[in-house]
């Protein structure tokens, strides 16, 4: 497969004829992404292990997924405008490469302060991985089928978080927490190695065609998008992070792991659906998306005697949520065109910092009403996040034509 070597990010970067998806390559991205979420998240699963060899309290061990998502969002808009003239290639490497680094000296360290320092590694090196697949996916596809290369590449995100991390748990209950990142290490050092030898090398934006934040954001459909972006996710963090003492307080104690993975199966099946009908259906799906959502709030907050329809509910919800990130980068590749490496690392900044927000919020909700109150907030949050992307129909999500 050979690259064109002015091909703009968001445009196809392969000959004319070519009509298959370059399904080697789009494997390589699918575990990018997958190690990327795995590193993100394994902490949650093994506190109480790690704070015990770091001698820390839990929530205190706790903030070692939070500074990564604090440096992703700082990192994310400067590190890739930075490294924007790079081959493509080379970018995703590097960051694949800190992020084995980081997850080795994580699992050797015994001392707080630089597990701290390896967690704002990886943050950082994951900054560079998240705006990366969806562009290098469609630039690597023909334009037809672009959408759906972005589902392939971005599925790692919800596979991971529906079987590898569990997996990753499940096996450190026997080993130590440490296997978990030592085997996070290896996985990752295996993906880089697929990619050397499956990835085209796609060129990067020569320094006099870089694109500023601030010209990014003034494009038609971007500032909708990322507002849409925020209000959806903000209002599933929140929605998650207590989903557990909503459901004890909801008459369901001990059934928060259950309603966990009917969330995480769905999730994955979204993979098929929105790998389905993204091509020709973006508009339809972000708008059935948030709506979609919201339903899910407004009935797990009036219903709550009745755990066939919160399980129903969380289904829904796993299958809106889960390939939601694939959705806003299709999307921001649309809008900002050429300047799409900048608007994908948007995303991710607004992504990081929805993480930050939905437990902020969700906890500020929590103190000063109570935790049934959370689904109401996030159904607000969800309401105004329909209303612009049902308004968003000129720019921001077009119908397709």
């Amino acid at each position: 497969m050979t690259a064109t070597a002015n091909a703009p990010i968001g445009k196809s970067a392969i000959g004319k004829k070519q009509d298959q998806l370059p399904t080697m390559a789009l494997i390589g991205l699918f575990f990018a992404g997958f190690v990327g979420v795995l590193t993100e998240v394994l902490p949650a699963g093994l506190l109480p292990e790690m704070s015990h060899t770091l001698h820390s309290s839990i929530a205190a061990t706790g903030q070692t997924v939070t500074l990564y998502a604090v440096a992703t969002a700082i990192a994310a808009v400067p590190l890739n405008r930075l490294t924007s003239n790079w081959t493509r290639k080379s970018v995703v490497q590097v960051a694949l490469l800190s992020v084995t680094l980081a997850n080795l000296l994580t699992g050797l360290s015994s001392n707080y302060w630089l597990t701290l320092a390896t967690r704002v590694l990886a943050g950082l090196s994951t900054a560079l991985i998240w705006p990366s697949l969806a562009g290098y996916a469609a630039r690597l596809s023909p334009e037809r089928k672009q959408g759906r290369a972005i589902t392939i590449a971005m599925a790692g995100i919800p596979v991971s978080l529906a079987f590898g991390i569990p997996l990753a748990t499940a096996v450190t209950s026997f080993t130590g927490w440490q296997v978990a990142f030592y085997g996070s290490a290896v996985l990752t050092v295996l993906v880089m190695l697929w990619m050397y030898f499956t990835l085209p090398n796609l060129p990067g934006l020569p320094m006099d065609q870089r694109h500023k934040f601030s010209q990014v954001l003034v494009m038609p459909g971007v500032r909708v998008i990322l507002l849409t972006l925020a209000g959806f996710m903000v209002a599933h963090y929140m929605m998650y992070t207590y989903i557990t003492d909503f459901l004890n307080l909801a008459g369901m104690e001990g059934q928060a792991g259950w309603v966990l993975f009917v969330f995480g199966v769905t999730s994955v099946l979204s993979v098929f659906v929105v790998g389905m009908f993204i091509d020709r259906h973006l508009r339809k799906l972000v708008v059935a998306s948030t709506v979609l959502l919201a339903v899910c709030a407004l009935v797990m907050a009036v219903v709550t005697g009745l755990p066939v329809v919160i399980y129903l509910a969380a289904a829904t919800w796993g299958l809106v949520y889960g390939s939601s990130a694939t959705l806003f980068m299709a999307a921001i590749i649309k809008a900002s065109g050429p300047a799409a490496q900048v608007g994908q690392s948007m995303v991710t900044l607004v992504f990081s910092i929805s993480i930050a927000l939905g437990g902020l919020f969700g906890g500020v909700v929590v103190d000063v009403l109570n935790t049934e109150s959370i689904m109401w907030v996030a159904l607000g949050l969800l309401a105004a996040a329909s209303l612009l992307a049902i308004g968003g129909k000129k720019h921001a999500f077009p119908a397709t034509k």
